[in-house]
């Protein structure tokens, strides 16, 4: 089952089963909440990124007039909120007047953990250059009820502030300990 709006606004404004940060009322669609992008993107400096290895990044602060995506270029974003709940799934898809500007938000990771708890990492990839904006609506996040026992997130990425680069690579590291 799906929370709809009153549900998401109860659950985040009165009870606590959801945590949104800034809350905002009126971003409460009628059955997700609106998450607004963060004013700092990463973008990778290599030419090739190794996903055994960390990986050198640069920051870009979205200024007044905004800044300018590319094409062929990832950015990861964030959310200006920090979301996250003990109870529900939440699920981040971008919103479709985003979608309509050729700005693909989130396609291969939108489900998120029972359990985290931070601003939301964005995969943003422009098919034409875009101007974007700090804090406009970037996306939507649903939220599930689950069933069964809950195990907590505890990951790499709980907490996270801004936009976090991947960490594959302690996963790779792990598994390379086992292998061996």
């Amino acid at each position: 089952m799906i929370l709809t709006g009153p549900e998401i606004a109860a659950a985040a404004a009165r009870d606590g089963r959801l945590a949104i940060s800034p809350f905002e009322p009126g971003q409460v669609n009628p059955n997700s909440y609106n998450v607004r992008l963060g004013p700092t993107l990463l973008t990778y400096t290599t030419a090739i990124i190794d996903a055994h290895q960390p990986n050198p990044t640069a920051t870009v602060e979205i200024g007044e007039d905004g800044y300018i995506l590319q094409p062929g270029e990832l950015y990861l974003g964030h959310t200006l909120e920090q979301v996250g709940s003990d109870t529900f799934v939440p699920l981040l898809f971008g919103r479709s007047s985003v979608g309509r500007l050729g700005l693909f938000v989130e396609i291969t990771a939108p489900i998120g953990d029972i359990g985290f708890h931070g601003q939301w990492t964005l995969m943003l990839s422009p098919i034409r250059p875009l101007r974007v904006y700090a804090g406009m609506k970037i996306g939507q996040i649903m939220f599930f009820v689950s069933t069964g026992d809950i195990d907590l997130y505890a990951g790499k990425y709980q907490a996270a502030d801004g936009p976090q680069p991947s960490r594959y690579w302690r996963d790779a590291a792990r598994l390379g300990a086992i292998a061996t």
